[in-house]
């Protein structure tokens, strides 16, 4: 076995180039032929001194024979001739397998030679497949023109942001060390170069739109869902590093209250099922409310006779953004931003009673303008509120005893205005329940000093209506039950930021430029797209699991190489995906899928 150089003109332009193979010599009667084992291709860059070691370690590798003096190589290129003897087993295997045996294969082996190699992860990979075929994600891609190794690098990227989130080099790593993505798609990741990783994402986004309004009215037609509700919110995530590349970077109100960082905000339109419509990226630092027209506008053109209702939470719901969607003959349930609350628990129905949460909802119908507000009580929101009012309110009366008691010893603050200065900075710290006290401090104007300091809690509305928020629409069709249920929506929406963040790699972000950190946070996005449409099928089976206890019940399932010497000298290679667990059984019975992705391949060399 050895690498030979063959000289091959371009069929483009004559010009010639060198390409590389991995030969055997076998005897074919009397004479003597090469016959290719594997095609190296033109892009072979190890060294010629080099290729005698590694085609001697290749053969080592396929035969399972062990040299007297063992054979030893650079990591590096061992890490090259594991690679190459396993694709070199793999094509022997697709050269046999029409002629392997139906029946049983009863074989004379060697136990003790049992060997387990080439170990890789299965799970994820299979069920993240089984979402790209169901949207037809691989058929639109070659649609929009993408060709076989860039399909390859378009699901390389999705599934390891699925499996593993992490950077585009975490992301190749992954394929070429750890997954067996290439054997169920039959592509060889080794050859993918990370520059393509980054190249696929710029071709990704430059079809943003396309990918978007595919993959929704797709997920409409599989799941058979209305369009009747939308909820729109925004989220944001930081950077590592000073990103001045990026012309969106700014500093902002960090969700992660990482406000050394600068930030971009990811704004997300989802249907009431839970799949995305729109995604954008505005800058660190945007306005919230001013974002909703932007987002929606283009939407609104492509709605029918009936817009769906849109769901916002308070800090997007300022009347400028009411006015708009009046104005654009939408629905809207928004929370409302005023600080006036009210109920009557006479005049209230419950929506929700289930031990000790409960709630109860007044309708209460604005004369004027037709709005309806929706005044709900929490009983669990109650008692946090009252909880954390207590919590806060002793903190403040312990500041302030410590203040008050320093009037009398040496040492401490006693000066009039520099009391009034720490009684500040005490409010500002406080604020949620400094409101809530009077405070008066007796002052010796001769010496200019503070003598005592007294407080007093008065009674405020916040503690006869705690626990009461306040809901306003102008869907005046729907009653107190259905309004409240739509509400509860928006939590949704915060789960989706949530698996965003945290289970599919949206933070933070390593790249600097604009357009390649939009392609980061899309490939999130199209992720979450595929991570949805599992779930959902999912649900309806009784699995409500998140995607992180998916991946963790999915981990584990693998394929694997068994080796065993033959009774004949020869080396018997069984390429198989292990027995599924019982938690990734369920899996695949409840999605209707195999449940040992990949085909079994037998080689014998």
């Amino acid at each position: 076995m050895y690498i030979r150089r063959t000289t091959i003109k371009s069929r483009h332009d004559a010009e010639p180039y060198f390409t590389y193979r991995l030969v055997e010599s076998v005897r074919d009667g009397s004479a003597v032929r090469q016959r290719t084992l594997l095609n190296l291709g033109r892009h072979f860059d190890v060294p010629r001194e080099q290729w005698a070691a590694l085609a001697q370690r290749i053969e080592q590798l396929i035969s399972g024979q062990s040299e007297l003096v063992p054979l030893v190589l650079a990591p590096h290129w061992e890490t090259l001739a594991q690679r190459y003897s396993a694709a070199v087993i793999r094509a022997k295997a697709r050269l046999d397998e029409s002629e392997a045996p139906k029946a049983a294969d009863y074989q004379t082996v060697d136990v003790t030679s049992l060997d387990l190699v080439r170990p890789r992860s299965v799970g994820v990979e299979h069920v993240g497949l089984t979402a790209v075929r169901q949207l037809g994600l691989d058929t639109k891609l070659e649609q929009l023109g993408f060709n076989g190794p860039q399909q390859a690098a378009v699901l390389g990227t999705l599934i390891g942001r699925l499996a593993a989130p992490g950077s585009e080099r975490a992301t190749h790593d992954w394929l070429q060390s750890q997954s067996a993505l290439g054997e169920l798609i039959g592509y060889d990741f080794a050859t993918l170069r990370l520059e393509q990783l980054y190249r696929i994402s710029d071709r990704l986004l430059q079809h943003k739109n396309a990918l978007e309004s595919f993959l929704y009215r797709r997920e409409q037609s599989l799941f058979a869902f209305d369009e009747v509700i939308t909820l729109y919110d925004l989220t944001n995530t930081y950077f590592e590093g000073s990103a001045t590349a990026n012309t969106q970077a700014a500093f902002g109100r960090s969700k992660e209250k990482r406000s050394d960082c600068r930030l971009v905000t990811l704004a997300l339109v989802l249907d009431g099922s839970g799949f995305p419509k729109r995604s954008a990226v505005f800058a660190g630092n945007a306005s919230e409310p001013t974002t909703l027209a932007q987002m929606l506008g283009e939407l609104s053109r492509a709605q029918a006779a009936h817009p769906p209702t849109v769901v916002l939470d308070a800090g997007l719901a300022t009347e400028e953004n009411i006015a708009w969607l009046i104005e654009h003959h939408y629905r809207y349930l928004v929370v409302s931003r005023a600080r006036h609350r009210e109920f009557n628990a006479d005049e209230a129905v419950s929506v929700r009673n289930e031990g000790e949460l409960g709630i109860e909802v007044q309708r209460v119908v604005d004369a004027d303008t037709g709005e309806v507000k929706l005044y709900c009580h929490s009983s669990q929101r109650e008692k946090k509120e009252q909880g954390i009012q207590a919590l806060f309110g002793e903190r403040y009366e312990a500041e302030l005893a410590k203040l008050a008691a320093g009037l009398a010893k040496k040492g401490t603050v006693k000066r009039y205005d520099k009391v009034l200065e720490r009684l500040g900075r005490l409010k500002q710290k406080y604020a949620r329940v400094a409101q809530h006290y009077d405070i008066t401090v007796e002052h010796d104007e001769a010496r200019e000093r503070a003598t005592a300091l007294h407080w007093a809690r008065k009674p405020t509305s916040a503690d006869t209506l705690a626990g009461v928020y306040c809901l306003r629409t102008n869907q005046k069709t729907w009653d107190e039950t259905t309004l409240w249920h739509t509400y509860t929506m928006l939590t949704d929406l915060e789960a989706v930021f949530r698996s965003l963040k945290s289970e599919l790699g949206l933070r933070p972000v390593f790249h600097q430029n604009t357009e390649r950190v939009s392609g980061h946070l899309f490939i999130s996005v199209l992720a979450y797209h595929l991570v949805h449409t599992l779930r959902f099928q999912l649900k309806a089976c009784g699995i409500h699991l998140s995607w992180e206890s998916l991946r963790q019940a999915l981990a584990g399932q693998a394929r694997v190489t068994v080796e065993l010497k033959r009774q004949d000298g020869k080396t018997l290679h069984v390429r198989k995906t292990t027995r599924p667990e019982p938690r990734q059984q369920a899996i695949y019975d409840a999605l209707g899928i195999s449940d040992r992705p990949g085909k079994t391949e037998t080689t014998i060399i």
